[in-house]
Parts: C-alpha cells; structure tokens; sequence
C-alpha cells in the first residue's frame, strides 16, 4: 500500500514544481479557465485509498507490530482457547493467525472450555498451507523431559502411573511422558506378574536419561532400598551372635534361603536349616513363611549375616532315645551312598555308617553303589556308638548268624558241592556255595587235561559248577575249591595208553612259530615243537591236519606229553634200513655155511671119498629145494 502511495506523492509535488520549470522567455499572461474538476482530491489513488506521510506510516507501523508476539519455533507458549469445534480447539497465542490442535490431545482435560489457558508448542509458524502449526501433546512431552531431567539431576522423588506391560518391565507415565521401568526395579524382592502393577499410581525415581533419543529410566526398587539402608543400619547396630529374629522367606534357591528380616537380608545355608539331611530347602521352607532364626555370625562391612534354623532345637545325638545301644536293631533310610559304604539316617540328625565289610558275609567285594539306593530304608544293628563324637556303625550282616561259626560241619574238606560263578579273574574262578560262603577255584584246577588261557574259556558268570573242598581258611573266610577233583586224576591211566615212542592219531587245533598243539585220544592234548612237525615230502602241517605223532616225553606231575610227527617217518625209514641191512646180513650167513658145508665135503673128497661128495651134494639140493617150498 505504501508503495503505491508514494509514486503519488512524488507525482504531487513534480506537478507542483512544474512550472518553475520553465524557458525565461517571457510570455503573455494566461487567463485561468476554471473546469468541473478542479475541486477533485488528487492524493487520493484509484483505490480510494488516501496515502500517509512518512511520520504518519512509521508511527502506524509501530502501532501495527505492536499487536503482535516475537517468538520462534519449537519454543513453549500459553495460549488462549477461542474456540471449540468437533474436532479441533482454536488456540490463540497472540499470533497474526490462530493455530488448531486436534481435540485427541485434550483428552486429559474433559472440562476445556473458551477462555481456558495451556500451554502449546510451536511447530512450524507457516506450514505449507500457510497455517500457524501447534500441538499440546509435543508441548507436555517437552516440558516433561525438562521436568525429568530437573528431577534426575536433583534426586526427586516422582509421582508415576503405571500404563501397560512391555518386555522386561513396565511404561510408566510421568509428568505425561512415557519412561520405562525394569522388572528388577519395580522391588526388592523379585516379581514375577507384572500385570498387578498396571493401572497403579506409584513414586518413582529417575534413575538414567538419555538426551539423544530422550528416554528415561525411572525404579521403585531405589527408593525402597534408600528407606532399607537405614533400616539396615539399625539392625546392625543392635546385632549380636545368637540372638533370635523374626524374619520372612524372601528367596529360596539350592544352597539356602534368603530371610528379610524388616530391611536386611540374612542367608539361611542348607545345612542350617535341618538336623537332617535334605536335598533342597523347599522340603522344609515356603515363600513367603515367617520363621524364626538364629544369629550365628554377621559381618558389619559386608553386612553379612548367617542365621540358623536348626540350632533353635536341641541337637538330636543330645536326646537319643535309651533304646538306641550297642547291639539293637534299627531301622533307617539311605541319605548318602560313598564308595566305602551308605550312611542310614535313624532319625532326623542321627546317621549311622554301614561299611562295606557289614553288608554281607561273603569275602568277595560289595560294590555300596550297586548294593544300595537313596531313599530305601534298611534294618541294622548297632556295631559301635559314640555319643561324644556323634558316631554309630552299623552293620546288616550282623543280623543273621555268621556261616564261617560251623565251616568245617556243614562244608568239610573233600565234601562235593554245587555252587554259581560270581566272578572270574585271570588266575581263577569265584564261586558262591550260599549267601556269605564262597572260594576260589584256581584255574589249574579246573581240568585234568586241558589247560585254559583264561577260565572264561571254561565256564561263566552265573552257570552253576560242581566243585571239591580242598582246604579251608577259617581266619580269613577263604576256600578252596576244585573242579577237577570231581573227577579221578585220569593221567594214571594216560602213562600206559600213551608211552613213550608209542605212535598215535592226532588233530592239530592250534599252531604258531613255536610249535603246534595236538589234540590226541580221550580230548588230550600234547605239544609238539615245530622241529618236530616237519613232514617227510617237507609239505607243512597246518590247522585241522590229522597226523600220527610219536609220544617223545610224558610228564605225569606236570601234566604235560611231547609229540613228534617227525620221528614217526623217521622211524619207518630206520626200520626200513634196518630190515635191509638184516636180509643181507641172512644171506650172507646162509653162503657162508654153505660155503663152510662145501669145505668140508670138499675135504673128504680128497681123502678119496667122492661118492659121499655126490651123495651131499644132492642132499643140499634137495634141502634148498625144501626150503623154498617152505618160503613159498
């Protein structure tokens, strides 16, 4: 507008200095013509707008601009409501324009009418509509966070109203801000349901901010932990060992129990809880519980303190009944199993050991963890107690006769029994006659003829086997056993089936480097040395060969036979040669006398006699011609 007026002005005044712009030529005077429109208001424009003068304009101005706030954007104002529709609230805050905040942001205000005052945030003064951009709710958030940071840096205690549930913890809502609160910050004592919290009006300290992304951390656990301390305080200076307190079971877990005891924990251990044995603490304590406990120790700068639970009741071995002595029969259950036996608790407190050597008679080992099992009651008798060291030993065993008392009467020495294999070893064979008498049978004795690697090549673990008694050890609870005793020792008769050089069939059943093992008559078996397996076509005997051997060593007391197959065709050439050698040396013999014969009539002839010469001679022949019939 000014603009337009100031042309005007300047076109005024040109107009009015127009004729003093003029020649020096003088002229003639002018008659003036006076027309319609010489009253007519040049100042005004054609918009019937009358213009100022400078003084006039800047004090307008200055009136003008004197309506209107100075602020900036994202800066907190109070503003005036001027008016209410459906949707929105029509904000005045002094601005050329009124700004509108949707009526959501207002719900916490039911009663807002015209003429109320809140406060608002600027947005954005024009927004691309050309609209003034406001908003409560972004107004209530800031000036929440200043609160929050204020409260933060000065420790306040905040009012706060628990909203809803979220993961791990709780939002709560303060000063109309949405903080967050852990699960381990709503208490002391842990808290499992979070949604008995929702809805709840609590007070809250801040406890962590984070300027960046404006979120903030508030605990109820803090404040109740401040008012603890003092109580702890006071507690600890009134402590002293052995005085009782009341408390309440705050936490259990597997190694004790935690006891509030009004603003200071104590720790209850396992061991402290019970006289007896227990497994875990819930089998005698519940949540929640309030009991009475024993101070046993505390720590003033740990602020540790150790209760008791037990100790307020007399010690058990103090009041054993008068029944329990030396010699009387018990009951009790298994509460602890070591390698050397199992401990029976007789009543809660009193425990007894049964060792190892008390759970049977018998001499071979009981393994206590496969005898034994956790919860299993058992009956015993009192070996030994000690009411001074608190100690009983009991024995099961004990409660039947001892078997060993009458050995020699129900097991005498060369008496035939059967018994069941319980063990094997390298060297023997354990057998069990009845429950607490056994022995051994040493693998020598458990064949006459064969001789075994391992005695589990002859029997097993639970087959039944007749057995001898060949000696008793009375003192140490030990037999001993034969199996082959059963039998008579057949190896006497064995020395005159099987003599020296005598030749028999033989099935070869193991062989290595050193020789080979023969199996000959009646399941014997023989050694034969690898010299002696050589084969007269040199061929080799192998495994499940059948050949004759020729018994070269039988050794009744070790029993123990040497073969040769060797010697076996070596002595069939020998004779071989032999019988050669003989039917030479006959013939020999049988020229020779002839030749002696015919000397003799040789010499008679010439003594003139040559008729008796023919008279021999034909004698002879009819004596060779005899002995050939003879042969033939």
């Amino acid at each position: 507008m000014s603009e337009n007026i100031i042309p005007n002005e300047q076109n005024a005044e040109q107009q009015a200095a127009a004729p003093a712009v003029e020649t020096a030529t003088p002229k003639a005077p002018v008659a003036k013509v006076e027309t319609a429109h010489d009253d007519f208001d040049w100042s005004v424009d054609k918009r019937n707008v009358s213009s100022y003068s400078k003084e006039e304009k800047a004090k307008y101005d200055a009136t003008y601009d004197g309506t209107f706030k100075v602020f900036e954007e994202n800066s907190l104002l109070t503003g005036t409501v001027v008016g209410l529709t459906n949707t929105d609230v029509v904000i005045n805050i002094g601005f050329k324009s009124d700004g509108l905040i949707s009526l959501n942001e207002f719900r916490d205000l039911p009663g807002l009418k015209i003429g109320d005052e809140v406060e608002v945030l600027v947005v954005e003064k024009e927004d691309r509509d050309g609209n003034l951009h406001l908003s409560r709710k972004q107004a209530r958030q800031k000036r929440a966070w200043e609160k929050i940071v204020e409260v933060y840096k000065t420790g306040e205690v905040v009012t706060g109203t628990v909203t809803s549930k979220t993961k791990g913890g709780l939002i709560v809502d303060v000063y109309g801000m949405e903080t967050f609160l852990p699960g381990s910050q709503i208490d002391v004592k842990p808290v499992t349901d979070y949604d008995q919290f929702v809805g709840k009006t609590m007070e809250f300290k801040v406890v962590k901010v984070n300027e960046t992304i404006r979120n903030a951390v508030v605990s109820h656990k803090a404040l109740i932990e401040s008012d603890i301390e003092q109580q702890r305080v006071d507690i600890i200076s009134k402590l002293e060992k052995g005085q009782v307190l009341e408390g309440t079971i705050k936490n259990i877990t597997d190694f004790g129990a935690f006891i509030d005891l009004g603003g200071l924990d104590g720790l209850l251990y396992i061991t402290d809880i019970s006289w007896g044995r227990i497994s875990h603490p819930s089998e005698v304590l519940q949540m929640d519980q309030k009991i009475n406990v024993v101070v046993l120790d505390f720590d003033d700068e740990k602020r540790r303190i150790s209760l008791g639970y037990k100790q307020l009741t007399p010690h058990p071995w103090d009041t054993l009944p008068a029944t329990i002595t030396e010699g009387a029969k018990v009951k009790g259950k298994v509460v602890n199993i070591e390698d050397y036996g199992a401990f029976l608790e007789i009543m809660p407190g009193v425990e007894g050991l049964v060792h190892v050597s008390e759970i049977s008679w018998a001499s071979t080992p009981i393994n206590a963890k496969e005898f034994f099992k956790l919860g299993e009651e058992y009956e015993a008798v009192v070996v030994t107690l000690s009411k001074e060291e608190r100690k009983m030993s009991l024995s099961i065993k004990q409660l039947t006769e001892d078997p060993w008392s009458t050995i020699e009467t129900k097991f005498p020495v060369d008496s035939r029994h059967k018994g069941i294999v319980k063990n094997i070893t390298p060297y023997g064979v354990f057998v069990e006659l009845e429950t607490g008498i056994g022995g051994m049978i040493h693998i020598s004795d458990l064949s006459w003829i064969k001789r075994f690697n391992h005695p589990s090549e002859y029997t097993k673990v639970g087959s039944e086997i007749d057995v001898v008694i060949l000696g008793i050890d009375k003192e140490n609870r030990k037999l001993s056993l034969g199996h082959k005793q059963i039998e008579e020792d057949p190896w006497n008769t064995f020395e005159t089936i099987f003599p020296i050089n005598s030749v028999h069939e033989g099935t070869v059943v193991k062989k290595d480097d050193k020789g080979a093992t023969v199996q000959l008559q009646y399941g014997l078996e023989a050694y034969a040395p690898a010299r002696h397996l050589r084969t007269e076509d040199e061929k080799p005997i192998n495994v499940e060969d059948v050949k004759e051997f020729m018994i070269i060593e039988f050794d009744r007391s070790e029993k123990r036979i040497l073969v040769s197959h060797t010697r076996v065709w070596e002595k069939a050439q020998a004779e071989e040669k032999q019988a050669i050698v003989k039917e030479k040396r006959d013939e020999a013999d049988k020229t020779r006398k002839a030749v002696k014969n015919i000397q003799g009539k040789v010499e008679k002839a010439t003594l003139g006699d040559l008729g008796a010469l023919a008279e021999l001679r034909e004698k002879l022949k009819q004596s060779e011609g005899g002995e050939e019939k003879s042969a033939q």
